[in-house]
């Protein structure tokens, strides 16, 4: 019988809760980076033109800090696990004609961005 070792991937995470975008909105930009190296995720959202771009950044950079506390080989890092989860929203109501009021949900989201090793 064969020595199996099992090899322990540490992974890092971070989490921005109650971000200001729609969970649809978020979910297009995350999944450009899910996968991908660190440096080359980096890259895909500092030239993105959306707005959760820069959020998602953010969160990423975050993690990438938290790895290097713990003396992780940066290099050698990859989004393992990006996901967005909705959050709660505010219901707003909007003046309409005729004293109407059309409601407007004001969308949250939880991101998770998590980083291993290769």
């Amino acid at each position: 019988m064969a020595d199996t070792q099992l090899t322990e991937q540490k992974s890092w995470r971070a989490v921005h809760r109650f971000a200001r975008i729609s969970p649809q909105k978020a979910r297009l930009v995350i999944d450009m980076i899910r996968g991908q190296d660190c440096n080359t995720a980096m890259d895909l959202l500092a030239f993105s033109h959306q707005r959760g771009a820069m959020l998602i950044r953010h969160v990423l950079k975050s993690a990438m800090v938290n790895a290097d506390e713990q003396e992780a080989d940066m290099g050698r890092l990859f989004v393992s696990e990006a996901r967005v989860d909705g959050g709660p929203y505010y219901r707003r109501f909007q003046p309409k004609d005729r004293g109407r009021a059309h409601p407007i949900s004001k969308r949250t989201s939880h991101l998770i961005v998590q980083v291993a090793e290769r």
